[in-house]
Parts: structure tokens; C-alpha cells; sequence
């Protein structure tokens, strides 16, 4: 892993601390639990998982975000999505073919 890939992966580690402690969601409900006499430790866990492209599917990658147009979800995306009870507009139809 080159020093670069760290530094993003830390980067992606940071956005995602950011986007939890500023969630005024999250704050709310903290709150709440504290008015209700309880001190609030929260400890998430994100797992990373990186997959080297083919050469191939880095051309079709970068040619489709030069567009504008979004790429399609991997597996391993919609996976690890749903691992986080995230759901995927037009995903449902897949994860009922899996089973």
C-alpha cells in the first residue's frame, strides 16, 4: 500500500468521524439519552475494504466520472451497503436473487 492510498484511507477515516460528530441527528437522540440520566459513549467501527481495479475496469471507472454519470455499485458495494442497512434504489430485485 502506497503512502498516498494511507493518506486517503485516513482522509475517508476523518470525512466519516466529521459526518457522525456534526450529524444533528445523532446529537438530538445523545441528548435525549441524557436527559434521560445516562452518560452516551458511542463507538462505531468502519471497515475499509479496497479491491484493485483491472486496468479495464479503471479506464470504464474514469471515462464514467469524466461524464458526469455515475457508476454502478460492485457486489462487494451493495454488500457491504447492506452490512450498514443501507438500501440501494433498484437493489432490491438482486439481494431477493441471491438468496
Amino acid at each position: 500500500m502506497t503512502s498516498r492510498l494511507r493518506e486517503l484511507i485516513q482522509q475517508l477515516g476523518e470525512a466519516i468521524h466529521e459526518s457522525v460528530i456534526e450529524s444533528e441527528q445523532i446529537a438530538g437522540v445523545v441528548q435525549d439519552i441524557r436527559k434521560h440520566g445516562f452518560d452516551v459513549l458511542l463507538m462505531l467501527e468502519a471497515t475499509i475494504g479496497l479491491n484493485e481495479l483491472s486496468a479495464a475496469t479503471q479506464e470504464e471507472s474514469q471515462e464514467g466520472s469524466e461524464a458526469g454519470a455515475p457508476g454502478e455499485f460492485t457486489q462487494n458495494d451493495l454488500h457491504f451497503l447492506r452490512s450498514l442497512r443501507i438500501s440501494v434504489e433498484g437493489d432490491h430485485d438482486e439481494e431477493n436473487d441471491e438468496k
